[in-house]
């Protein structure tokens, strides 16, 4: 049985608990009707219009000591506080160590590019 995003969070510590938390609230109000969609084995969730990589715009991949915020196309973002981290051909990520991380304005920015910039693909 699949268990639900609260339950697959609480097999992490309660600080990253918390951070996965403020990150699941900033995306649910940057993107109101994002679908939600949890991969357990890749432990993380993923957030976009269908269900598939295609379709996705972040992703919250949490791990023992912090919380990543990924961006399937953030190598297409832009980024001038420079939060952006990663080497792959598209994906990058913003690492959030703390609850207060996830208010950083900048980081807001970034997610409101990535849905513009989904959305300019999708057309």
């Amino acid at each position: 049985m699949t268990p639900t995003i609260e339950e697959f969070l609480t097999t992490y510590p309660p600080h990253v608990q918390e951070i996965a938390a403020k990150a699941r609230a900033l995306v649910h109000d940057v993107m109101p009707d994002a679908l939600e969609m949890m991969d357990v084995p890749g432990k993380l969730i993923g957030y976009g219009t269908e269900n598939s990589y295609k379709g996705t715009i972040c992703v919250i991949m949490p791990y023992s000591n912090h919380v990543n915020l990924g961006f399937a196309h953030g190598t297409s973002l832009p980024d001038p506080r420079r939060l952006l981290e990663g080497t792959g051909k598209r994906a990058r990520h913003v690492k959030l160590k703390a609850v207060e991380d996830v208010a950083w304005p900048a980081l807001r920015v970034l997610l409101e590019a990535a849905v513009a910039e989904h959305r300019s693909r999708s057309f």
